[in-house]
């Protein structure tokens, strides 16, 4: 349960209706292994006990007591289990008969969740035998404890502020009004579904979505645990499609016609944070809340997180992500070129992969717009670190894009600019480096005033984040088509673009991807760059990672360590993870200003720094309380 992680299992066992002995050892059999497994949530199907296809033996008295001699009989053996479990059984109240969920932790009934939509159509007559209200609320004796009959229930955990779940039962799930919408919105990070869903064709696809869909709407986690073998196939077949999803993505999914246990590590702290981030989240949901206690420990998540979070893993998903990204990008630039009426636009081209991303947008810009790609212009502006290799790169790149070039060797008015200041050409101080990309940024606008037009740039959002910009230099311009694309994402798009090209487009382009990043200000050694980026700032993808978890999330930064050691192992240790998440956090907080400033650009994704729009933080904000918790971060500890 640390960082707000909690193991949730969705248990089918194997079953024989009506035989609730039997059943109730099943019961105990999983629930020791889920326990055993860490899992401090264990979701059994709708009627476990007894079984959901019993028909009119639910009229049975003697099928009645069975049950509840079998919740009696689980509640003791279970009593030492760290886990809370949730069990399906008939229970009667007075006159009525309820479709229930049991909810037990240490020996002792929470409460009951009775089943709110009875299904009593087609296959289903769940009437002819239970009662629904839903403003129930009873307390009554069951298995010798006097417990609540409510479906407006949460239970809290008295360790772990976030773990607060809701029940509802199979039908629930299908309504347009879901129980689970009000128990979210009374706070539940998790609802937990007792279900016993026949198999038909093309109903686990459906089944899944709904799930999913779910878990996103309510900005939850979710799990199904869904009745299977054993139950009647008299008329139907149950598979035991157990699903478990997190803000509509499927954590886990079990094989169907199968028995046993499903288990997914749910992040309920940042259920907890995404909520708090969407300010239209409803909190007006009515229900009592039951505490709990479970003794809090740790896990060894079984949970996989990408090294690259911008990024989708799947080639088939990148590709159409890329896609898409470059359409938000072009058609960012294409509102602003039409809102300008300017058919002219100005790049400085280096060679490098940050200006070839914002001439790639550029020439989809102007293809949308029916414009002539004579109308780009791109400079390529020579200094004292330019290498052969980028400039060739961008003259090429250019040529292939049928782009106006123009080349402006600024090596004279650089070193003119350091004899009116009186600055040594020999010190290669922080000066020396800007003082060419301040004149950089000059030239470009200077000449988007002689062609009316406008100036792009070309920054990325890791640098923007680590304020790896020349202030009123490459971090000024007039519209930032790569302002919220992060460097991990920079590449692929490139990549994507290369993929798709032919020729010498596609050979340049492919070079570009493979020369080290650089912001070229330093004298060349023996002809290559001396200036590489990442051995001054360090790994972008390390960056990224913290950049994604810090603003998406506001995680805090020893979970951002423990989720980056998970994702990166075997590519960075420990200690160098601790070494530049704390360069990360001193850039990120001591740069605020030249973020304060920005130039207009797109969003395309759910993490940018705009300061009209994001990330609306004070300059001068001390980053104190972070760096002191990353500094007391143990390598050595579990992870």
């Amino acid at each position: 349960m640390k960082d707000g992680f909690v193991r949730i299992a969705a248990a089918t066992p194997s079953l024989r209706v009506a035989d609730c002995a039997y059943n109730a050892e099943q019961t105990i059999s999983l629930a020791r292994r889920a326990a055993d497994e860490g899992a401090a949530v264990v979701v059994f199907p709708e009627l476990g006990l007894t079984g959901y296809t019993c028909g009119d033996l639910f009229l049975s008295q003697t099928l009645l007591e069975g049950a509840e001699n079998a919740l009696d009989h689980i509640l003791e053996e279970t009593a030492a289990l760290n886990a809370v479990l949730l069990v399906g059984l008939p229970v009667r109240c007075g006159a009525a008969l309820y479709n229930c969920a049991a909810v037990m932790t240490g020996g002792k009934l929470l409460g009951l969740i009775p089943k709110t939509y009875l299904p009593n159509y087609a296959e289903f007559y769940e009437a002819r035998h239970f009662s629904s209200r839903k403003d129930v609320d009873e307390e009554i004796v069951l298995a010798g404890q006097t417990v609540r009959l409510c479906a407006r229930q949460i239970f809290c955990c008295r360790q772990l502020p976030d773990f607060m779940f809701g029940a509802e039962i199979c039908e629930d799930l299908w309504v347009p009004s879901a129980p689970s919408e009000n128990l979210a919105a009374a706070g539940a990070m998790l609802i937990c579904n007792l279900s016993a869903s026949d198999e038909l064709i093309g109903k686990m696809q459906y089944r899944r979505q709904l799930v999913c869909g779910q878990s996103g709407r309510l900005i939850c986690a979710y799990v199904y645990a869904d009745a299977g073998q054993g139950e009647s196939s008299q008329d139907m077949v149950f598979a035991g499609h157990n699903l478990i999803a997190e803000n509509g993505s499927l954590l886990a999914e079990s094989r169907r016609f199968e028995t046993g246990l499903t288990f997914a590590d749910a992040d309920l702290s940042r259920l907890a944070a995404e909520r708090r981030r969407t300010t239209t989240y409803p909190k007006s949901g009515c229900a009592a809340r039951v505490p709990f206690d479970l003794v809090p420990h740790e896990l060894a998540l079984r949970r996989t997180f990408s090294p690259t979070p911008f990024v989708p893993q799947s080639r088939e998903n990148l590709a159409e992500r890329c896609e898409e990204i470059l359409a938000l990008q072009a058609e960012g630039l294409c509102t602003r070129l039409r809102h300008t009426h300017c058919q002219c636009a100005v790049v400085g081209l280096s060679g490098g992969l940050d200006s070839t991303l914002a001439l790639i947008v550029m020439v989809h810009a102007f293809d949308r717009l029916g414009l002539d790609r004579k109308g780009i212009l791109a400079v390529t502006m020579p200094c004292f670190g330019t290498t052969k290799r980028t400039k060739s790169n961008a003259v090429k790149l250019a040529e292939a894009y049928g782009v106006t070039l123009r080349q402006v060797d600024i090596t004279a008015s650089v070193t003119q600019h350091f004899a009116d200041i009186g600055q040594d050409m020999d010190v290669h101080d922080v000066t020396y480096e800007n003082g060419q990309a301040r004149e950089r940024t000059q030239v470009l606008m200077d000449l988007a005033n002689k062609c009316g037009g406008l100036v792009v740039g070309t920054g990325d959002l890791s640098e923007l984040a680590l304020g790896w910009a020349t202030y009123n230099g490459d971090h000024m311009s007039m519209y930032a088509v790569n302002c919220s694309i992060p460097k991990t994402l920079v590449r692929h798009l490139t990549a994507y673009e290369a993929g798709r090209s032919e020729g010498e487009l596609r050979d340049v382009l492919l070079d570009i991807l493979a020369t080290p990043v650089s912001p070229e200000l330093l004298p060349p050694k023996d002809g290559d760059i001396a200036q590489r980026t990442e051995d001054i700032v360090g790994p972008y993808e390390l960056h990224d990672f913290f950049l994604y978890y810090l603003l998406r999330f506001g995680f805090a930064p020893r979970k951002i360590y423990r989720l980056c050691r998970l994702a990166m192992d075997g590519r960075y240790d420990d200690t160098t993870i601790k070494k530049w998440l704390l360069v990360f956090l001193r850039r990120f907080f001591a740069q605020q200003f030249k973020r304060s400033c920005l130039p207009d650009g797109p969003k395309v994704g759910s993490v940018a720094v705009s300061p009209r729009g994001d990330l609306r933080m004070p300059s001068d904000a001390a980053r104190r309380i972070w760096m002191d918790e990353v500094e007391k971060l143990d390598p050595e500890a579990d992870r």
